[in-house]
């Protein structure tokens, strides 16, 4: 095997890092839960600069990866998530979801989302995801509310906040199986687009893996508006994000999210 020289190996990171950047909301707040100087970081990006040993090790620990991507193409290393798909167990039940959503189907890009609160149903949560492709497949990302964490008692930190999720193309919709990190928690979305509005509203569900319980509920209506990139209506659903009441809903929300008929 041919020993790569030092530009190599900045190059291959360089790539690598790129492509795990383009899931994320923006470089600033990466670098921010990083605690990476954005200039710095920005060197690593084009790779004129190799980050020291324990700041590559917080890349990998954030990005679920290993010290691999200092070697060789993401696209060569995979992940788990991606080989148990592949596995010749389950491959022609769940790869074939996964390569047919394209983006004409579900476009990526920022989505404002609004459901009513598993924790009191007097309320509902809008808050604000963003959809993202990486090898030929769909995945989001997204935080949590700091109010639902407090309520919960768990730290409001955005790494403790943070949440993903694959996307599957269904028949009649997509399907989202979203967690936060080391699947602490993880819930089942489905989501079928309303053919109006310029095609930007799906209308769907979410269900959460929790005991039964008397207090608080399972399941709940979902919908989605796609933002796409307008920074400007991102930034507006950014600011609303959080617990809300149902006056605080927008009339196509209440309208979809039916607020005053039980879920079937």
């Amino acid at each position: 095997m041919t020993r790569p020289s030092p530009s190599q190996l900045r190059d291959t990171l360089g790539a690598n890092l790129r492509q795990l950047a383009s899931g994320t909301v923006s470089i600033s707040a990466l670098c921010r839960d990083l605690g990476i100087n954005r200039t710095q970081f920005n060197r690593y990006l084009t790779g004129e600069s190799f980050p020291r040993p324990d700041v590559l090790f917080r890349i990998c620990q954030y990005f679920n990866v290993d010290a691999r991507i200092i070697l060789e193409p993401l696209s060569e290393i995979g992940t788990g998530t991606r080989s148990l798909l592949s596995h010749p167990e389950v491959e022609e039940f769940l790869s074939a979801g996964v390569s047919q959503l394209p983006e004409q189907i579900f476009p990526s890009g920022f989505y404002q989302f609004a459901r009513r609160s598993f924790l009191d149903e007097t309320q509902f949560i809008q808050g604000l995801v963003y959809v993202y492709r990486v090898d030929g497949a769909a995945f989001l990302r997204g935080f949590e509310a700091r109010e639902a964490m407090a309520q919960q008692g768990l730290p409001a930190d955005a790494k403790t906040r943070e949440f993903r999720g694959l996307l599957l193309a269904q028949e009649g919709g997509i399907a989202g199986l979203v967690s936060r990190r080391n699947s602490l928690t993880t819930s089942f979305n489905f989501l079928a687009q309303i053919p109006s509005f310029q095609n930007n509203y799906w209308v769907g569900y979410t269900v959460r893996t929790v005991r039964e319980s008397l207090t608080g509920s399972r399941m709940a209506r979902l919908v989605y508006e796609y933002l796409g990139r307008d920074g400007t209506k991102v930034r507006a659903a950014a600011r609303k994000a959080g617990f809300c009441s149902a006056d605080d809903l927008v009339p196509y929300q209440r309208t979809q999210l039916r607020i005053d008929e039980p879920f079937n």
